[in-house]
């Protein structure tokens, strides 16, 4: 983590879509945590947990139905003029999952990316303008000749790093990357991830990094935050949940993960999860819980005093 002053808070947000009564579909649930300016925190679960959901609630693509989310000590979800929403639309930027449906098939590269440039007004000739439009396809590993090109010209992850220069054009604080690796092939994953780490270094950008790849999340993350159908079940530092992973949940995301080791793969056992095994009573109070500095489990009172004894004998 590159500093400690708190980017974006998100305070017992809840996202619910009613699909028919009495239906009504709980995609995101009271979560709460931060991100720290600087950092990269990762999101995991598997598909359908409400990752995606709380990263579009976020950036305001959907309106929350509770809670808060934060930019700077601002809510995100509050009224705001025209030209606030511009700024903050400038300030908080999203990559996202894939990258054949995202982008205009009728507009070539440069007016994609040149897009976001012509709203806020960021150039002051036409020159300027694709001066900056190169600049940004040389910072993603393009070059200017790709500029005159449409999308189906190029591979998916020629794409994906058109929609990174496209985030990148309006000069954003924070980037919200959904599952921005999960449609391409293994052999491209690691250069988009390595370049997205490469960018945050060099303009110190924050982001929040959604996935189902718990091992690709480590590489990139800074802290990772679980999530199982709506809640977030455990956030910790990409170390600590590694090493010493403490929900049941986690326990099971990790032990799937496959390794280059024969061996191991032979003898790996697979922890299968289901939410009946905690038997909460109808007055247990479950909450997200410190178990250790930085490392926080949803869990009842009786839970944590079970996970403080694992955690220490770890």
């Amino acid at each position: 983590m590159v500093e400690t002053e708190k980017l974006i808070e998100v305070k017992d947000l809840k996202q619910y879509f009613n699909v028919g009564k009495p239906k009504e579909v709980r995609a995101v649930d009271g979560i709460t945590f931060d991100i720290y300016k600087g950092e990269t925190l990762g999101l995991v679960g598997e598909s359908g947990c409400g990752k995606s959901t709380t990263g579009r609630t976020m950036i305001r693509l959907y309106n929350a139905t509770d809670g808060e989310v934060l930019y700077k000590g601002e809510n995100v979800h509050g009224k705001k003029s025209k030209t606030q929403l511009k700024q903050f639309n400038r300030k908080m930027q999203m990559i996202f999952q894939d990258p054949y449906a995202s982008l205009n098939p009728r507009m070539k590269v440069s007016e994609i990316i040149a897009e976001g440039i012509d709203i806020h007004g960021l150039a002051n000739s036409q020159k300027e303008r694709m001066e900056k439009v190169y600049a940004l396809l040389e910072t993603v590993g393009l070059n200017r000749e790709h500029a005159t090109r449409f999308p189906h010209e190029f591979s998916g992850g020629q794409r994906q790093r058109i929609g990174i220069a496209r985030a990148l054009a309006v000069e954003p604080e924070f980037i919200i990357a959904d599952e921005p690796i999960s449609a391409l092939d293994v052999s491209i994953q690691a250069q988009v991830v390595n370049l997205l780490r490469k960018l945050q270094k060099e303009k110190q950008l924050t982001f929040l990094f959604i996935a189902h790849d718990l091992s690709m999340v480590k590489y990139i993350s800074d802290r990772i935050g679980v999530m199982y159908f709506g809640k977030l079940v455990e956030l910790a530092p990409a170390e600590d949940l590694y090493r010493n992973p403490m929900h049941p949940y986690t326990k099971s995301l990790l032990s799937a993960i496959p390794l280059p080791d024969p061996d191991y793969e032979r003898s790996r056992t697979r922890i299968s999860y289901d939410a009946d095994m905690h038997h909460y009573e109808e007055n247990d109070e479950v909450v997200m819980r410190e178990i250790a500095p930085g490392h926080f489990i949803y869990c009842s009172e009786e839970e944590f005093k079970q996970y403080k004894l694992e955690y220490k004998y770890n």
